[in-house]
């Protein structure tokens, strides 16, 4: 295939990964920089796409550049979370892709201070690996220990720490459109 054919490929190729990934394009022009009217310039091959187009995308959807340009693929599944540090807490992406659910392996460490319950957009699970996790969702002050888990809306004030002077470790699966994580149970009498 030539250069051309190559190139011809990316626009689709761009559509189908941000379809599958149910992102839309005010979405990824958010996270990349890049305005709607580009990305579906782009999208739909009435531009052309440049290295400084594709590599906003490319780390916006935690893809390798071969990915999007249809190079063979390597067949290693494997994801490669490069931790983010925020506020002593240290969060480790288990999903290589912006969609409307994201996995984090959280390490919080014990900071010894009084919660400060926040809200935002979301829904989010929680289930302790390792330590105890002290949540605050409301009214409510628990303790979770390993293999327990929490589910709650975002925009409930909450705030969650250790609950221990050892650092907690949890997976936290976040949707920001409000979904919930699982399927419910018929309730009994249903």
């Amino acid at each position: 295939m030539d250069n051309g054919g190559i190139l011809d490929e990316i626009g689709p190729r761009l559509r189908r990964l941000r379809t599958e990934r149910g992102v839309t394009l005010a979405e990824l022009a958010g996270v990349t920089g890049i305005s709607t009217s580009t990305l579906s310039r782009l999208e739909s091959g009435q531009r052309r796409p440049s290295l400084e187009l594709l590599l906003p995308i490319t780390q916006a959807y935690r893809v390798p550049l071969d990915e999007l340009v249809g190079a063979p693929s390597v067949g290693d599944p494997r994801v490669r979370p490069v931790p983010i540090r925020r506020n002593g807490m240290t969060a480790l992406p288990l999903t290589s892709y912006p969609g409307p659910l994201q996995a984090f392996k959280l390490i919080v460490p014990h900071r010894g201070e009084e919660p400060d319950p926040r809200t935002h957009e979301g829904y989010e699970w929680l289930y302790v690996l390792s330590g105890r996790l002290r949540l605050v969702l409301g009214e409510h002050d628990v303790t979770l220990k390993p293999g327990e888990a929490a589910e709650f809306d975002t925009r409930v004030p909450h705030w969650f720490g250790s609950a221990r002077p050892e650092p907690v470790e949890l997976l936290s699966l976040f949707g920001k459109q409000g979904e919930q994580m699982h399927v419910r149970a018929k309730p009994k009498g249903a």
